[in-house]
């Protein structure tokens, strides 16, 4: 499916404003005795703006303005989320993880910058995060900005993208139920999707009732990127096999379990529960219909 004009359009001006935003925050990495240093920022920046979709950071800046917020205000949260992610996958790119060395065409921040740095970097990054959320030049107020705070450490920890990390690790030469897989990527991938959109909301000033469905709007997207991301992994594997006779593959994979029609249809309920929520905030909420839409039909 071809995204439609005003969506590409829209996208592109999402991701510039974060692109901006995050180089920002990159050139004002100094602190009270002196800069950080030189080749540390270097690595930092590698890793945040070497590409990227930019999906968390994009639902949190539509989240708030389909609400009737500024999405101005929401550049904070959306910054973070997307340090945090980039933290997550210098630290998942190490040879003690998954010893990965290339992504998205490009060295990992490890064999660019070594493994000890890769590890700093990682650090750094997350740390950076909550110094852009607690700076001062940020204009919610203080309670929203509380709960902001709160919600990216319940996404990041031991209690959302860790934790389901750590169930990954421990799922090794396992075979899970699709129960727990739910649960593993509930926790790794669509923590941060919930948190995103949620933080959106949160920046906009919306009350409980909007942040629930803020809230099923964003595990309804985590979840559906999952699958369709899982249903790429899966035909990129059987295209491997084809070609070098290899049939592995990924115990943790949801199309892999279910099958992928099945996975495909979930993908789409999940999506068309999404599109209604957005549906119900007028036209504001389009942009997150557009982004529903488009995550069941992604290619990449």
């Amino acid at each position: 499916m071809t995204q439609s004009p005003s969506l590409q359009e829209t996208m592109a001006q999402l991701r510039a404003e974060v692109n901006d935003a995050l180089n920002q925050v990159m050139e004002a990495l100094d602190g009270a005795d002196g800069d950080a240093p030189q080749l540390l920022v270097e690595a930092m920046r590698y890793a945040v703006l070497g590409g990227g979709k930019r999906m968390r950071p994009v639902l949190a800046l539509s989240a708030c303005e389909a609400v009737g917020g500024q999405r101005a205000n929401a550049v904070p949260v959306a910054c973070a989320l997307e340090l945090v992610h980039a933290y997550s996958l210098v630290h998942d790119d190490l040879p003690c993880m998954d010893n990965d060395l290339e992504r998205r065409g490009q060295p990992t921040v490890h064999v660019r910058y070594g493994q000890a740095r890769a590890v700093l970097t990682g650090d750094a990054l997350l740390t950076e995060a909550f110094r852009v959320l607690a700076r001062p030049s940020w204009t919610i107020d203080a309670q929203s900005r509380i709960e902001a705070i709160a919600l990216v450490a319940d996404a990041a920890g031991a209690a959302g993208m860790v934790g389901g990390q750590e169930h990954d690790m421990a799922a090794e030469g396992k075979v899970l139920s699709v129960e727990a897989l739910t649960t593993l990527h509930a926790m790794k991938t669509g923590a941060l999707f919930r948190a995103a959109v949620v933080g959106g909301g949160i920046c906009a000033g919306a009350d409980a009732d909007v942040i629930a469905r803020l809230d099923r709007y964003g595990r309804c997207v985590g979840k559906a990127f999952q699958l369709t991301d899982d249903l790429l992994d899966l035909r990129e594997v059987a295209a491997d096999a084809t070609e070098t006779g290899d049939p592995h593959e990924d115990a943790v994979n949801l199309a892999v379990r279910m099958g992928p029609e099945v996975c495909q249809s979930k993908a789409s309920a999940l999506v068309a529960e999404a599109v209604a929520i957005a549906d119900g905030f007028g036209d504001a909420g389009q942009t997150l219909a557009a982004i529903a839409r488009m995550i069941e039909h992604r290619t990449t």
